[in-house]
């Protein structure tokens, strides 16, 4: 196969290098060995034979960029998307449409464990099996970029190009939902005919649950009548709801305010709609979310009589699904139009009786809160933390010290590094186990590694003897 790849910083006399690719890094880099140095090469994967340009050179380590496949090894598949790939120009979208999906899921739950190890040194009591869901057409949330180039020919709407701020020209995405794949070209045409087309930066798309479907124009100046005529005709002719955002993402509004709460969340095992709108933030995998809301129902064993805290809880993706399942459910989040809205929800649901909502910033968590916490609900059986990239250290915390716990914990994790700080945290300060850990392939062809963690009370470790223990192994709870 003697396909080419270019790097977007050109040398004068570029170093090349040929290497045999060992294994893949947690960013699907293929990675090899020369003279004593770990290189990592961008568009080359594990048993191949790759000559590679070199684009960063450090004493213990190089980057670099596959130029020639001298060998193609057994992992390489096609890609399926015409604008894949690692030359200038190309989607930077998906990173791993070249590896075989089975392939993607194996390094992601290798990212896991070695996350766990490295940064916490913990070992996972059971490694649960991958969480798999579709891999095209899974992507139901995006924010497309738009840009009018004349050298390019018009307006561009897309994802960014690898590497690059500039906007892919792109005609299809197998990734979004095929109708939304398919209004690409349709809405390049669309963006042309308006009057506001320099002024228009971005695109959202949303795709509900039963596939209703709803675009936010974001726009830098008022949109004349004119081109909001052009607009809702486009939404009645593609079936979508037209929405306009004249600022940040809370000025969002649907031409027709009826649909403002038009779109649904849909969890059917647990018969709960949340209502969302295109701008909140949901998972953007709807047949994983459904699994994975399951699977975390099930970790925390709950019972009829049980009382259970979810720590950011957002809409109620996981508070709604156990008020299901148990008595009552406290549901925490930082942002009081969330909560506000998550209250909104659980009444559509018929949950309001079964569940509460607390605005509070948890990443202030304190001892004094989690005690008026647990004496208000008269005991906390079982706690789900589902935070963002920055991870729940003040809760892990806090959960690491108290006296009274809960019976388990079950720790949602969209970064596998936090993942770790905190399990280690409430393992090596706590005594508690890591029963079980494992992946949620919620984002496939990308580096991203969604996982889920389950918790059990164990003996709390003598002052200092979790510290001691740790730092022997080489981990550094105080530090994580």
């Amino acid at each position: 196969m003697g396909r080419s790849y270019h790097s977007k910083k050109k040398q004068k006399t570029p170093d090349r290098f040929e290497i045999e690719i060992e294994s893949l890094d947690q960013n699907g880099r293929g990675v090899g060995h020369r003279e004593g140095k770990a290189v990592f090469v961008e568009g080359a994967l594990p048993r191949e034979r790759v000559i590679y340009e070199r684009v960063r050179n450090k004493a213990s380590f190089e980057d670099g960029w596959i130029v020639r496949l001298l060998r193609e090894g057994p992992l390489r598949l096609k890609p399926r998307c015409p604008h894949f790939g690692l030359e200038p120009g190309c989607c930077g979208g998906c990173a791993m449409q070249h590896l075989d999906p089975a392939a993607q899921v194996a390094m992601k739950q290798r990212v896991l464990i070695d996350a766990l190890w490295h940064i916490g040194k913990l070992r996972p009591e059971l490694i649960l099996p991958p969480i798999y869901g579709p891999y095209w057409g899974y992507r139901h949330r995006a924010r497309l970029s738009v840009r009018d180039v004349a050298k390019k020919g018009g307006v561009l709407v897309g994802f960014h190009e690898r590497s690059s701020s500039f906007v892919a020209q792109m005609h299809c995405c197998p990734i979004l939902p095929r109708h939304v794949s398919e209004m690409i070209d349709p809405l390049r045409g669309l963006v042309e005919s308006l009057k506001i087309r320099q002024r228009l930066p971005q695109i959202e798309v949303a795709v509900d649950g039963r596939g209703r479907t709803a675009l936010v124009f974001r726009h830098l100046v008022p949109v004349e009548k004119d081109d909001l005529d052009k607009l809702l005709a486009f939404g009645r002719e593609h079936g979508a709801d037209i929405w306009l955002q004249p600022a940040g993402p809370d000025s969002a509004a649907p031409v027709d305010p009826a649909l403002r709460d038009a779109l649904r969340l849909t969890l059917p095992e647990f018969g709960v709609e949340i209502p969302f709108r295109p701008t909140d933030f949901t998972q953007v995998n709807h047949d994983l979310n459904r699994v994975m809301v399951s699977r975390a129902v099930r970790m925390l064993g709950l019972e009829p009589g049980m009382h259970a805290v979810d720590f950011f809880c957002g809409l109620g993706n996981f508070t709604l699904p156990l008020a299901r399942r148990c008595a009552r459910v406290t549901g925490l989040e930082g942002s009081d139009a969330l909560v506000a809205r998550a209250r909104a929800g659980a009444t559509a649901n018929g949950l309001s009786d079964k569940t509460d909502f607390v605005a509070r910033n948890l990443f202030t968590w304190s001892q004094k809160d989690w005690d008026e916490l647990w004496e208000r609900s008269s005991g906390i059986d079982r706690v789900l933390l589902d935070p963002p990239r920055e991870g729940a250290q003040a809760v892990a915390q806090v959960l690491a010290a108290a006296e009274r716990r809960p019976g388990r914990v079950v720790y949602v994790s969209c970064n596998p590094a936090t993942l770790a700080r905190d399990c280690a945290i409430l393992m090596h300060q706590g005594g508690w186990r890591l029963a079980a850990a494992g992946i949620m392939n919620m984002f496939p062809h990308t580096g991203h590694v969604e996982s889920i963690a389950l918790l059990l009370p164990g003996p709390k470790p003598v002052q200092g003897e979790g510290e001691k223990k740790a730092e022997k192994e080489g981990a550094s709870p105080a530090a994580c």
